[in-house]
């Protein structure tokens, strides 16, 4: 099955997200034209899109300045919310009004992405709720920055936090599967691919044991795959809640693609890579990734013009070492 749009990705060819510079715009064409000026050919159209910027990106696309390789979900913005906030619904939450806004508003953006010539969504699938606002994962990291991650009282006050998440998690893993169910079909439709993102708190949904589970459910349907995030992931595994290569290997058969990011330690994410970051890409791109999958840079609005222009030179040098295969099925 082709591609929507017929983009192909190639080595040196790369995606770079929109929430790196959509709060300096007000018009989505100058906004794409920033980017493009970086080198990057296509972008991501992510969560902090207002709808008013969206003329300015359609012009961009329609007059070739710019590809639309993927959406992060919720794109438009929801008009009510004032600011960048992609998890201010969620499908898990405990009021059945909050649910069925998210999947509404998540069926909003695979229709833009269609209209885009987009190729994937991605998604954040929800938390489990009773512990959010505990913000347990702050908590940890609290620890870690105080030099306690190899004390006893860590272990011991880290195993009662994921056995706590063991206990209420059932439900909200639960509604955030039906809802991709859902949302599979769709997608389908359109022919796009949900890619389910590894998030970087140990409360949201799925976990570091619930996205294998999950990808094995849909392991036989293409339009649902699981989208690394490598500060996420570095977060959780500089937290000693899992082993970010070994994370990648059990997901390798149905990795689609990822956002590039580097984390300043210990939990500072979303830097442009090999400027001093703790995320070994070194390691993990030629490891587990081929030049065919998207790989969408993914920066704070704080990362330098210069800083993204050295850290591209490092990053199309290392991805002549990382392997050509198949490209993803969807």
């Amino acid at each position: 099955m082709p591609w929507v749009g017929e983009v192909v990705y190639t080595m040196g060819v790369n995606v770079f997200s929109t929430c790196w510079n959509s709060s300096r715009h007000k018009d989505g064409a100058a906004m794409c034209a920033e980017i493009r000026e970086l080198g990057f050919e296509y972008i991501e159209a992510s969560h902090g899109l207002s709808i008013s910027m969206m003329p300015g990106v359609i012009k961009a696309v329609e007059s070739g300045e710019i590809r639309v390789a993927g959406v992060h979900n919720f794109c438009p913005a929801p008009m009510e919310v004032m600011v960048d906030a992609p998890d201010a619904y969620t499908f898990t939450s405990h009021r059945p009004e909050v649910r069925e806004r998210a999947m509404n508003l998540s069926r909003e953006t695979l229709q833009v992405a269609a209209r885009l010539g987009a190729q994937y969504v991605v998604l954040h699938m929800g938390a489990v709720e009773l512990m959010v606002q505990q913000k347990p994962t702050r908590e940890l990291e609290r620890r870690l920055r105080h030099g306690e991650v190899w004390t006893r009282e860590y272990a011991q006050r880290k195993g009662e936090l994921v056995r706590k998440r063991m206990r209420l998690a059932p439900l909200y893993y639960e509604r955030a599967r039906v809802a991709l169910h859902e949302l599979a079909k769709l997608a389908e439709k359109l022919n796009l691919v949900l890619g389910v993102e590894g998030r970087s708190h140990f409360e949201q949904v799925p976990g570091e044991l619930e996205m294998p589970r999950l990808m094995q459910e849909f392991a036989d349907c293409p339009h649902v795959r699981y989208w690394h995030d490598f500060g996420h992931i570095q977060r959780k595994h500089n937290l000693l809640l899992l082993d970010h290569s070994r994370y990648l290997q059990g997901l390798q058969p149905y990795l689609y693609g990822g956002h590039v990011n580097d984390v300043q330690w210990p939990s500072r994410d979303h830097r442009a890579p090999f400027m001093g970051g703790c995320v070994d890409f070194e390691h993990l791109l030629p490891a587990y990734f081929t030049q065919e999958m998207p790989l969408t840079w993914e920066l704070s609005s704080s990362v330098t013009r210069e800083k993204i222009l050295e850290a591209k030179v490092l990053w199309d040098a290392l991805m002549e070492r990382v392997p050509t295969g198949a490209q993803p099925s969807a």
